[in-house]
């Protein structure tokens, strides 16, 4: 019915437009009669409720919080890494009646990327997975948006992350008990071509790669250290990279995937190769997503969930007064694992 309006309803049920109001926006406020009452009027009349974007101009809220990331959209869908931390950082959307509204950047500054960020209706940020000095940074800042990172020192001081570098020693300690020497370590590269490169620390994007590195060469500073990418964070591109280095004539002892769905990867390699993973070749991983414990991967375990519900709180809890939270990691060793092979 065109022309329904808040005070059609209102002057159906023989109510105040406030008492109306409230059975959309304030629930609680109503007995659930007297609110059934007035959403069936509302449904027989035809109205469909208050105008979203008249509401968000009213309170001068979106109702939702923009996630940054700089990767395809299906890999907030795909990656365990990722589907664990929004699912912590949706429970608490969910607790503050708050939508999450995800957004993925390119490496580098586009137009497009640029006017979505510009014109989204937020009122805060989670930067997840952002490199330090994205454009998109600089364009939240103009806007005055509140922010949370997973990174120390990227663009806010309020962020909930782990210490990368001290993790990542821990394993190259363990490593180094182990005897191995001789490290490749697998690592994301968007950029990277159809097939497997090695890389230097240089052509390496900012952020948790480098920091995991610097982690390792610390602990392990008599070890030679390479770096490969097959290319995206995927377990097909650890199958691609582990593969690549097992079958050249120079065989590391250890293959060390910065994230668990490479080191996954690896040991497919391994495996299919007559090889055994942890006897003759060690892998481990990084993050411990659900399916490293079933493979017997031995990884650095970071509370993922934890980090999506703890940034959650920066953005939305009022109560949340710590604004720099650095969670814990330990080692899991499993069967992934083992001593250097001896040569002869």
């Amino acid at each position: 019915m065109a022309g329904v309006t808040l005070k059609t309803v209102a002057k159906a049920v023989g109510v105040s437009l406030s008492t109306v109001s409230n059975a959309y926006n304030k629930p609680d406020q109503l007995s659930a009669a007297l609110r059934d009452r007035i959403l069936t009027t509302a449904r027989e009349l035809g109205y469909a409720g208050p105008d979203a974007s008249a509401r968000a101009l009213r309170s001068g809220k979106a109702g939702a919080i923009g996630v940054l990331f700089t990767d395809k959209l299906s890999y907030a869908f795909s990656d365990p890494f990722a589907v664990g931390f929004l699912a912590g950082l949706a429970e608490v959307a969910e607790e503050f009646r708050t939508s999450l509204l995800l957004m993925p950047l390119g490496g580098e500054d586009t137009e497009d990327d640029s006017t979505a960020v510009k014109q989204a209706a937020i009122d805060a940020a989670a930067i997840f997975c952002v490199p330090h000095g994205h454009p998109a940074l600089d364009i939240l800042a103009a806007r005055g948006l509140p922010a949370a990172a997973t990174d120390p020192g990227n663009f806010t001081d309020s962020w909930v992350a782990i210490d990368e570098v001290a993790a990542a020693a821990g394993l190259g300690e363990y490593l180094t008990r182990l005897g191995h020497r001789d490290i490749v370590v697998l690592l994301d590269n968007a950029q990277a071509p159809g097939s497997p490169v090695e890389m230097g620390l240089d052509e390496v994007a900012s952020g948790n790669p480098i920091l995991r590195v610097e982690g390792l060469r610390k602990a392990m500073p008599e070890a030679r250290i390479r770096l490969v990418s097959g290319g995206y964070n995927a377990f097909d591109s650890g199958v691609a990279g582990a593969g690549w280095v097992l079958d050249s004539q120079d065989r590391p002892t250890a293959i060390v995937g910065l994230s668990d769905v490479q080191a996954l990867g690896a040991m497919e390699a391994i495996r299919v190769r007559g090889l055994v993973p942890g006897r003759d070749v060690t892998v481990t991983g990084f993050d411990d997503i659900p399916a490293a414990e079933q493979a017997g991967l031995t990884t650095i375990h970071q509370p993922i969930k934890d980090k999506g519900r703890a940034l959650g709180r920066l953005l939305l809890d009022p109560e949340a007064t710590e604004r720099q939270i650095m969670l814990p990691t330990n080692l899991v060793v499993r069967s992934s694992s083992g001593p250097a092979p001896r040569t002869l």
